[in-house]
């Protein structure tokens, strides 16, 4: 990543607007130059909602800078006037580079076009030649993979391709700077992995302005974000830092949702469990260095954390299954419990209790809560009693590095529910090992195999 500053930004504000009927709108456009003509003060007939207000922030030349929030916080104002489609009210922007956008689903399509025309004219209002898009038609039209609909009116497209369609465009345009704002939620999983490794490789030459939802993403592709609430910075640093924050915002925000009622579900029978197994490769595997040893660090007291304080997690410790011992040392594979022990503070209905296991970026591995097991007779808890929940199951084979194992106590429904006590970070594991060379996590193998058997030409491919 270069130091060379791409994006500038200092004291944006941006102000809209706001009129109560299309009448006062008029008198806006009509009144004031004729009152001042008289010599008297200009009425003002309307009100003014600041979107943005005293932004400041800079983005380096290879930076991937995330913007989260809210929605309604003003992140799509900010990129409409990152990439000069809106003027802002006051302060300065300065963008250094050919900026490629995907904001708005359509924008910038000619609904009447079909999408070869669109394609054509997006490429000219990116500065290429009719030559070039020539030249990279054929790519674009492979990346979108839209097939026939390719000739015909965009008017006619699913939302799907729409994004098909535009994303393959801003691919192939030779961009310096690169504004994806939420457009790939809409996209099924295939084009969106097809976005994820253009994404990566563009990540390795050039900006990316990433706007997202989806925290893991941020956390994941991000060297830095910046959150944004009501129009104003809010926090500005590194991924982990801002989503922790942004996820604090959101919780707080809806501490004042009630649980709602949820349908109930008939009881159905589990089905019949599978004898449990381990590795085939356990033995072999234990006595070499390939061994997948954690070491588990205990409860983190004093850890950051928050809630409405009707509850407060007083432990969280890793135990052996059979023995129910802590554990300090685990191995991956083996079949282990996380405990979350808290103390009810007021009067606790429909608890639930649960966990997130992340690995060093943020990103949730895996996690579990204990609302499905208690939705048909939802747990309650009085004052000064302890609640404990546990939850059996192998430990996944992890990779070399650090993980965290977040804890929180709320209470409602898996959709609406109060947060309690989150603590972040509550207990830290370290991989010191593992045979896991690719991918978040390993399984244990039942059965590995190889078969054999003889074919006519062993040249020809497989139909």
């Amino acid at each position: 990543m270069s130091s060379e500053i791409v994006i500038e930004v200092e004291g944006l504000c941006k102000n809209f607007e706001v009129y109560s009927s299309p009448r006062d709108r008029l008198k806006q456009l009509l009144l004031p130059p004729v009152q001042r003509m008289l010599g008297l003060e200009a009425g003002c007939y309307h009100s003014k909602f600041p979107a943005l207000a005293d932004i400041n922030f800079q983005v380096a030349q290879g930076e991937t800078f995330g913007i989260v929030g809210r929605n309604g916080s003003g992140k799509s104002t900010l990129l409409q006037i990152l990439c000069g489609t809106l003027a802002p009210s006051a302060g300065r922007v300065a963008v250094r580079g050919k900026v490629a956008a995907l904001l708005e689903l359509g924008a910038g399509f000619n609904p009447e076009f079909s999408g070869r025309e669109n394609v054509y004219m997006n490429g000219r209002l990116f500065g290429l030649s009719t030559e070039q898009i020539d030249e990279r038609f054929d790519r674009i039209a492979a990346f979108a993979d839209i097939g026939d609909f390719i000739e015909k009116p965009v008017k006619t497209y699913s939302s799907g391709m729409y994004v098909r369609l535009a994303f393959a465009v801003i691919a192939h345009v030779d961009a310096d700077i690169l504004v994806v704002d939420e457009a790939l939620s809409v996209g099924d999983a295939y084009f969106v992995q097809k976005c994820m490794r253009f994404l990566r490789s563009f990540m390795e030459r050039g900006t990316l302005l990433f706007v997202s939802h989806d925290i893991s993403a941020v956390t994941n592709l991000c060297s830095s974000a910046l959150l944004l609430e009501r129009g104003r910075v809010i926090d500005l640093g590194s991924p982990k830092s801002v989503i922790k924050r942004y996820l604090e915002n959101l919780v707080a925000e809806s501490q004042d949702i009630s649980a709602t009622q949820q349908a109930e579900i008939a009881e159905t029978p589990a089905p019949a469990a599978d004898a449990d197994y381990i590795d085939m490769r356990e033995r072999f595997i234990n006595q070499s260095n390939l061994r997948n040893d954690l070491e588990v660090l205990p409860f983190q007291i004093g850890a950051e954390s928050f809630g409405a304080g009707g509850a407060r997690i007083v432990d969280t410790c890793v135990r052996d299954a059979a023995s129910g011992a802590r554990l300090d040392w685990v191995v991956g594979g083996e079949l282990v419990q996380i405990v979350i022990a808290a103390n009810a503070i007021a009067d606790l209905d429909a608890v639930i209790l649960g966990f997130d296991f992340k690995d060093r970026l943020g990103q949730t591995v895996f996690g579990d809560n204990t609302y499905l097991t208690y939705r048909l007779d939802p747990c309650s808890a009085r004052a000064g009693e302890r609640i404990e929940a546990v939850f059996e199951f192998r430990m996944p084979i992890l990779p070399v590095g650090d993980y965290a194992i977040s804890v929180a106590i709320a209470t409602g429904s898996q959709d609406a529910h109060v947060q309690q006590h989150w603590v972040h970070d509550a207990v830290i594991l370290r991989a010191q090992a593992s045979r896991v060379c690719f991918g978040q996590v390993g399984i244990p193998m039942r059965n590995i195999e190889i078969t054999r058997s003889r074919v006519r030409n062993p040249a020809a491919s497989v139909e």
